[in-house]
């Protein structure tokens, strides 16, 4: 028997934020001891005539991989993920862990060489030019596991309830809500997407960018489970200034904590942590790792807990995120990465502000406009 909550997230999957419908083949990738969400999404595509494809990671996996593989086999995928994201009509990423420390003793040079090989671009590149013309829909959605639950702190029945808040799983029509937020980040998207400069200031903090010519994408649901941000991607030369970010930067499993960085020009000239800086060096080695590609600004005032799990954390209310790595074509976005990471700033202490073309449009946590 699937319990209720699996099956009233798979309906929210597969009926609001991707609107399967019939005939579609549903790529649905996660780990394994997923196994009850997959099988309410598997049941959930059948009722409406799709094509589940499911595709389950092992406990393991990775850990043999980067103990016994070679540097040929790190940066190899075979070409069939290649065909499945040219011919897929949707794609579910599951996100949950057995161990979210599992990779911790993995020589980060091996990490970055994974996440960096031109296969794992030629596969992004696919995925987001399918995107962009509205070929693939995509959404990631949690799983909520017992190392999720050790991560932030609390047992997993208290786990639960947040994420059923950050659903709104809590409520009884989940979809009506998720609307409502569509509706009210509509005004947001409307003035910023007027704006040519954005300015951020905070602790330790003053950088500048420009969005001329971009997009702001109004985050309500269809991409990412939970959900609730404003996002865009800055023009790749033109950040400058300094930025520290509050919270920990999350790596597989590994923090690096109280990260600063400098740009001039749309480059990171400086980089520095208090707690594995090194591993951090080696992130913005990876090619084009250190541009931003993103930047967004958290609205789901349900999710009041940082529990590194960055699925949640970026979409927090009162928070912003720069994702160094590659930026988001459909958002007017040029910088190609095989990485995009995501790290995240506390804007509620006194003197947070982001200004748009001069004018504070949203100061301490709370919106202006």
């Amino acid at each position: 028997m699937i319990s209720e909550f699996y099956v009233k997230l798979a309906k929210l999957t597969i009926n609001y934020a991707l609107d399967v419908k019939d005939g579609h083949r549903v790529a649905v990738m996660g780990p394994a001891i997923a196994e009850e969400l997959f099988q309410a999404i598997y049941a959930e595509i059948l009722k409406i005539g799709g094509h589940p494809i499911l595709i389950p990671s092992i406990e393991g996996e990775n850990e043999l991989l980067f103990k016994y593989g070679s540097e040929e086999q790190l940066i190899y995928i075979d070409e069939v993920f290649k065909t499945l994201f040219k011919e897929i009509d949707c794609f579910i990423s599951i996100f949950g862990d057995y161990n979210t420390r599992k990779l911790s003793l993995v020589d980060s040079k091996l990490v970055a060489k994974y996440y960096g090989s031109q296969i794992r671009r030629d596969i992004n590149k696919i995925f987001d030019e399918r995107v962009i013309k509205g070929e693939l829909k995509w959404v990631g959605i949690p799983y909520p596991s017992q190392s999720f639950a050790q991560e932030a702190n609390m047992d997993l029945f208290s786990y639960f309830e947040i994420v059923k808040r950050a659903l709104f799983l809590d409520k009884e029509d989940p979809v009506k809500k998720w609307k409502e937020i569509e509706i009210n980040q509509k005004r947001f998207i409307e003035i910023l997407n007027a704006a040519e400069i954005i300015k951020v200031l905070g602790e330790d903090t003053d950088l500048s960018f420009s969005v001329l010519g971009r997009t702001w994408e109004n985050c309500y649901g269809h991409e990412n489970l939970p959900d609730g941000e404003v996002a865009t991607c800055p023009l790749e030369d033109s950040v400058n200034g300094h930025i520290r970010f509050t919270y920990p930067g999350i790596y597989f499993g590994q923090e690096i904590e109280n990260i600063y960085l400098e740009f001039k020009n749309g480059l990171v000239t400086k980089a520095t942590a208090d707690k594995a800086e090194n591993l951090l060096q080696e992130i913005i080695s990876i090619e084009n790792a250190n541009i931003i590609g993103e930047f967004a600004i958290g609205t789901n005032y349900g999710i009041t807990d940082f529990t590194k799990n960055i699925l949640f954390d970026e979409k927090m209310g009162g928070t912003l995120h720069c994702a160094l790595g590659s930026g988001f074509p459909e958002y007017g976005g040029k910088n190609e990465c095989a990485l995009h990471w995501d790290i995240l700033k506390d804007m509620k202490p006194p003197g947070s502000k982001i200004l748009a073309d001069g004018k504070v449009i949203y100061e301490e946590g709370q919106w202006k406009i």
